[in-house]
């Protein structure tokens, strides 16, 4: 019942933007962390945004994307979105949606429920 279903992944050219969606079903985004990871090839997967349940001002942001990317969610969807800016080549990734327990909120792939990732690439 529990899923995550991610969208808006495409091929950009570097400087360009996308906004990537997440859709959840089977969990209130409102009594979860969510956040927003993404993984290149023979990389580890590397946390990019946390977004828990204490206020905007708390999101936790990746020192990569810091300033470039915006997580948000609409709790009245139950989806949440990346807004992604000034897009780099080394953007370049496979692009994951999750969700945790509030208490394990943290910028780190330890997070319980994943979608199937949605495809970035930015090109020079």
């Amino acid at each position: 019942q529990e899923q995550l279903v991610e969208s808006g992944g495409a091929s950009v050219e570097a400087g360009g933007s996308l906004r990537l969606s997440c859709s959840v079903s089977g969990v209130s985004i409102r009594v979860v962390c969510v956040g927003w990871f993404r993984q290149a090839p023979g990389k580890e997967r590397e946390g990019l945004v946390t977004m828990g349940t204490d206020g905007t001002i708390n999101y936790r942001y990746a020192d990569s994307v810091k300033g470039r990317f915006t997580g948000s969610k609409d709790s009245a969807k139950n989806t949440l979105y990346l807004q992604m800016n000034s897009l780099k080549p080394e953007d370049t990734a496979m692009y994951y949606c999750a969700a945790v327990s509030t208490d394990r909120c943290r910028l780190t792939p330890t997070f319980r429920l994943w979608g199937q990732g949605t495809q970035v690439t930015v090109s020079s």
